[in-house]
This record gives C-alpha cells, sequence and structure tokens, in this order.
C-alpha cells in the first residue's frame, strides 16, 4: 500500500513526524500551571447528547484565523472579507455618541489638570456619569446604553485619544470590573447590580493580583471558607495595584475555595469569582499608589478581613474561577488596541503639527527624510493596530468564541506601537516634545504600563505560542493514530508525507493561498503573507517534533514564533482592510496600498528571520550563552564583568 509514497515520505511521516509516543499527551500542566489552566479556560465545544446518554463529539476545527496559523492553514472565515458588522441605525447611533464624547474631552476634561490632582476631576466624573460612559454595554433594559463590541471600541478609541488615565477609570469598572457578572452572573446578580454599576452610581473593580501572583493567576492566595451554616463564605486576603480600589464599591475577587469532587471524594483548592460589595463589610484599601504615570486613575491595595459574601454571589460556579478570570480580560483586550490607537492618533497629529511648522537649515523639517520614516512609521502601526481591533471586535459580535489568540495579538501589538509612537513623537518634537505643557510627555509616562498589566507582553507571548502549539498537537495526534491503521488512511499519510517532503527541499507546499481574498494589486503581498503562513506552520511541526512537551521550556523559540505570529495576523488585517478600501474606492484606498505593501515587505523579511531563529542551531547556542550571562549575573547580584578600569 506504500509504493506510492517516495522514500523521503517514508521517512517524514514514519520516522521524523512520529518518532516519539509522547505527542500523544500534549498537556502541560505538569509543567507549567498558569498557561496550562489559561489554555483550558478557551471556549470548548461542547458534548452532545445521543439519546439518554451523554456521547462526547471530535471537536470541530477552529475558525479562528490564529490558532488555524499554527498548522499552516488559513481560516478565511473572520478575516476575509474585513468583516461589517454595523448596520445603519447602528453607525447613526454611534455618531450620535461620537460627537458629544469628542466634544467632553477636548472642552471639559483637562487631561493635564487630572494628572497634577492624581484623579479624575469630580466634574469630569460627573460628566461621565451624565454621558453614560460608566455602562456602555450594560443591556438598555437594565439601564445602560447597550453598546456592540465595535461601537465600544469606537468611544473609547475617542477616550484613548485624550486621557489615558479616565480611560483606564472606565475600563477597570466595566471592561474588567464587572464584565464577569455581564459575561458569567445569572438573571437575579445582573438585575442587582448592573443598574447603578451602569450609572456610575456605584464603581466597580476587578481582584486578581496579589504580592505572589502577578501572571500566574492561578497561585493566588487570597481564600474563601464557606461557613458552618452553608449561608456565606467567609473570605480573607488581599489584593495589591487595583485600578478603582479606593473608589469601588462592587468588587470581582477571585480566590481559593475547597472544592470536593463529588466522584472521588477528593478535595482540592480551585480559584472562585465572588462578587463582593464593600457594604458586606471587612472591605478596606489602602492610599492611592504613587505611579509613573496614569496617575488619574486610583490605584490601591484591597483587604478583606473575615468578609461575610452570600453563598448566591459565586460567580460562575464554585471552583469555575479562573475560567471566569481569563475569559474576562481575553473579552477585554480588543478595547485595549482601540484605546491606543486612539493615543497614537494624538502623537501622531502632535508630532505632524510641528513638523509641517518648524523651520531648520531653511527647509519645514517635514522634508527631510529622518523625519518622513517617523512620521510614515508611526502611521503604518497605527493603521495595523486599527485595523487589529476593529476585526477582532467585529469577529465577536459576529458570535466568535474563539479569539484569544487574536486578542492577546492585538493587546501586545497596540501597546508596543502606541510606546513606538510617543517615543518617535517627542523625537520629531525635540525639546519641545519633553516639555510637559506639549502633552506627549504624560501620554508617554501613561503608556508604560499598557505591556505590563492584564497580561504582561512577555506571558502573552507565551500564551499566544503554547496555545497554538496545543492545537497544532492535536492535528499530529491524528496522524500518529492514521499511522496505526495506514491502509485505511492512506490519503492523509500522503498528504502530510507530501508537505513534509517538500518543505525538507525548502520548498513551499502550496497549499495556503490568499489570492482569491485579496484584490489584484496586493497579490505580491497575498503571495508574501501565503508563504509566510506556511513557512510558520512546519516551524511548529519542527519545534513540536524536536522538543515534544519540553517545548514549553524553550521560551527563546516560543518568543520568536509569537513574533513571527503577530507580524502574520498584522499582515492579514491589512491585507483584508486595504482590499476592501480598493474595491470601495476610498479615497484613501491609494495611501492604505502603500502602507500595506511596507508593512507586508518588512514584516515578512521579520517573520523568516524569527523562524531561521527559532531552528538554527547557532542561534540556539547564542539563547544558551545568553541565557548563562544572564544567571552569573543574577548569582553576582548584578553586573557581573570588571570595570574597564580596573576597579
Amino acid at each position: 500500500m506504500f509504493r506510492g509514497i517516495t522514500k523521503i515520505q517514508k521517512v517524514s511521516t514514519g520516522v521524523r513526524l512520529m518518532r516519539s509516543t509522547e505527542l500523544q499527551s500534549l498537556t502541560w500542566k505538569s509543567q507549567s500551571r498558569f498557561l496550562a489552566n489559561a489554555a483550558a479556560a478557551q471556549p470548548k465545544e461542547s458534548s452532545q447528547q445521543d439519546g439518554s446518554e451523554k456521547k462526547q463529539t471530535a471537536k470541530p476545527d477552529s475558525k479562528s484565523f490564529g490558532l488555524n496559523l499554527f498548522r499552516g492553514q488559513v481560516s478565511a472565515d473572520q478575516v476575509f472579507p474585513y468583516p461589517e458588522v454595523l448596520s445603519e441605525d447602528q453607525k447613526q447611533e454611534l455618531q450620535e455618541l461620537v460627537d458629544p464624547c469628542a466634544k467632553f474631552f477636548e472642552e471639559v476634561n483637562d487631561a493635564s489638570k487630572n494628572d497634577q490632582l492624581e484623579k479624575v476631576e469630580d466634574s469630569s466624573m460627573e460628566g461621565l456619569k451624565e454621558m453614560g460612559a460608566f455602562g456602555l454595554q450594560v443591556p438598555q433594559d437594565l439601564g445602560g446604553i447597550g453598546l456592540t463590541n465595535t461601537q465600544y471600541a469606537r468611544l473609547v478609541e475617542i477616550v484613548g485619544a485624550h486621557d489615558l488615565g479616565v480611560g483606564i477609570t472606565l475600563g477597570a469598572h466595566q471592561s474588567i470590573g464587572f464584565k464577569g457578572i455581564l459575561l458569567f452572573g445569572d438573571k437575579e446578580q445582573k438585575e442587582k447590580y448592573l443598574p447603578a454599576l451602569a450609572s456610575g452610581e456605584t464603581i466597580a473593580a476587578f481582584c486578581l493580583t496579589e504580592p505572589a501572583s502577578g501572571s500566574d493567576a492561578s497561585s493566588i492566595r487570597t481564600r474563601a471558607v464557606m461557613s458552618e451554616d452553608g449561608e456565606h463564605f467567609i473570605l480573607n486576603g488581599s489584593k495589591i495595584w487595583i485600578s478603582n480600589g479606593g473608589l469601588a464599591e462592587i468588587f470581582t475577587v477571585f480566590a481559593q475555595c475547597e472544592v470536593t469532587d463529588p466522584k472521588t471524594g477528593v478535595s482540592k483548592d480551585k480559584v472562585t469569582a465572588f462578587i463582593v460589595e464593600r457594604s458586606f463589610g471587612g472591605v478596606s484599601n489602602g492610599p492611592p499608589e504613587k505611579k509613573m504615570g496614569i496617575k488619574a486613575s486610583n490605584t490601591a491595595e484591597v483587604y478583606f478581613e473575615d468578609v461575610k459574601i452570600p453563598k448566591e454571589n459565586v460567580l460562575g460556579g464554585i471552583g469555575g474561577g479562573f475560567k471566569v478570570a481569563m475569559n474576562i480580560l481575553n473579552n477585554g483586550r480588543f478595547g485595549m488596541a482601540a484605546c491606543l490607537a486612539g493615543t497614537q492618533r494624538y502623537c501622531i497629529s502632535k508630532a505632524v503639527e510641528h513638523a509641517a511648522n518648524r523651520t531648520q537649515f531653511g527647509r519645514k523639517i517635514e522634508t527631510y527624510g529622518a523625519i518622513q520614516e517617523k512620521i510614515a512609521r508611526m502611521t503604518v502601526l497605527q493603521y495595523v493596530t486599527e485595523s487589529m481591533a476593529y476585526m477582532i471586535s467585529a469577529n465577536m459580535d459576529q458570535g466568535s468564541a474563539e479569539f484569544q489568540i487574536e486578542a492577546a495579538i492585538s493587546k501586545i501589538f497596540a501597546s508596543e506601537a502606541a510606546w513606538y509612537c510617543a517615543d518617535e513623537a517627542i523625537q520629531v518634537l525635540g525639546g519641545m516634545g519633553y516639555m510637559k505643557d506639549c502633552g506627549v510627555e504624560r501620554v508617554m509616562r501613561d503608556l508604560r504600563i499598557f505591556r505590563i498589566f492584564e497580561g504582561t507582553n512577555d506571558i502573552l507571548r507565551l500564551f499566544v505560542s503554547l496555545t497554538g502549539i496545543q492545537y497544532a498537537g492535536s492535528q499530529l495526534k491524528e496522524l500518529q493514530k492514521a499511522l496505526a491503521n495506514p491502509a485505511a488512511n492512506l490519503g492523509l499519510l500522503v498528504g502530510a508525507g507530501a508537505k513534509r517532503a517538500k518543505r525538507l527541499v525548502g520548498m513551499s507546499t502550496g497549499n495556503v493561498s490568499l489570492k482569491e481574498h485579496v484584490h489584484p494589486d496586493l497579490a505580491g503581498c497575498a503571495d508574501k503573507a501565503a508563504k509566510s503562513i506556511d513557512a510558520f506552520g512546519g516551524t511548529v511541526e519542527d519545534l513540536l517534533m524536536k522538543h515534544n512537551k519540553k517545548i514549553i521550556d524553550e521560551q527563546f523559540l516560543l518568543k520568536r514564533l509569537a513574533d513571527a505570529a503577530i507580524d502574520i495576523y498584522a499582515m492579514v488585517a491589512v491585507l483584508s482592510r486595504a482590499t476592501r478600501s480598493i474595491n470601495e474606492a476610498h479615497n484613501s484606498a491609494g495611501h492604505e496600498k502603500m502602507m500595506c505593501e511596507v508593512w507586508c515587505n518588512e514584516a515578512h523579511d521579520r517573520i523568516k528571520l524569527n523562524l531561521q531563529q527559532a531552528t538554527d542551531n547557532n542561534t540556539r547556542k547564542n539563547f544558551s550563552t545568553l541565557s548563562t550571562i544572564s544567571k552569573e549575573v543574577v548569582g553576582h547580584g548584578g553586573v557581573f564583568h570588571r570595570h574597564v578600569l580596573g576597579f
């Protein structure tokens, strides 16, 4: 039966592809509790029932572009054509909100004064409440405005262009503070809490981080114990760096609870989410933290001492807290990208205004190549960020349940792109940019936290890589099963072998194409994106074969994979958006085409470099050397090398 398979195909499918039975169990829990639990917390297809018995069905392939990327495949449903989800009525409703929102931030809110006061000015808080800004996505029948994700993104983009301190106050309240009630609350919980939260009468906070648990949310120590009468939980512990911590009356709190398995009788700690009212008693907070930026946002430590929480205030079920936390964070990340797209617009406008009016050496500085490159690159980054943000918000509005990789990518990209834009804007502005009165100095201070909170970019890169690898591994398990019965699975094996054989001799598999989705004017860019996707899938497969479950320890490699995935998703987002603009003959279509070409050309080169570094032995030696250098510096307590002057 195998005569139709060449020798090289036999080697690739039979030996290299499945040389280890470890692929039968691609679980990371034994090596990384946090990343395992994070992957487990993602939406899953439910089992189906056959008669009276539950029959577990195979999970269908995901429609997520990000997940399928790790298989070297294109799942086009969510990215082509560029998704549009707002009806004409919704667009009109949004415009009626956009104009007063922009006017409020231009004429009423004073970002510099908020920064100086280290709080949002009372008049601004009242104005925000009157506009309904504290309940943007709360359903109208519960007192909110009832915006879709895309409508919400547009409004937070305006906030991000004006005052990130206000943005964090609003976002900590609704994007994460009471988002758990929106996503997981029962009817009674929603009716009890959401009206007052939507009006801003009460403020919400999200309480997850502790002194000993940052990104590793599963290691929290705050504990809730059931009371003897079974009617309350008694909560004790503390949380740090809580946005709105000193303002909030309602807290979404995550604590360890002892949970007993009814089948085995075994008890173990699991994280549970609770709705906690300050009025329960035993809730207090420390003074506002002194911070580098977002000074207008109240950040404080929150303490819980023998807080009695009614059992009906459990959110998402006892032991379901980790899933609640991960879904809240995943659900809110698209808003961060939209917000920072607005921030980038502001930075670009400040740089452009200065460059168009500042004369040096007898010419406007905007005529010099050094300045032109800065302005162009800032603009391309803003275009990519905006394209990602609204693609993800549209996917969510269309009912997608698997957007965790795309949301993480958007958060990483937006926070780093915004930092670049602020930095380059200050460089264009020169000494003026360094002065407080200009405003960009405040923005730069505010921006630094975005690469840290709601999942540090370093951890999110690992999350992107490992979530995608886990999905890719499931396909390899299918091939492994096929090898057990080759006669019945010849087509599958021949296809897999042919793909691998082509990769072994440096050829593209030819199985990836975007040309049918992209305007002919962008065919060259589409070809580069397709080749990048194909190469990416091959690299993931090679790394899985080489490292198996130990891939989780290869963080130097995982970072390169994540960076390549980020670049590829960005390529697809701008290809899709620019295609729409060309097809619809927008005034900016030619401009967008140029930005798309620049991004795709340069991203293609970065992807090749990252994938090469992920598999190259010489680069691996460098990684090993860097690891040794770090260990020696840490062991020495600081810089280890001898001073050049000898003392």
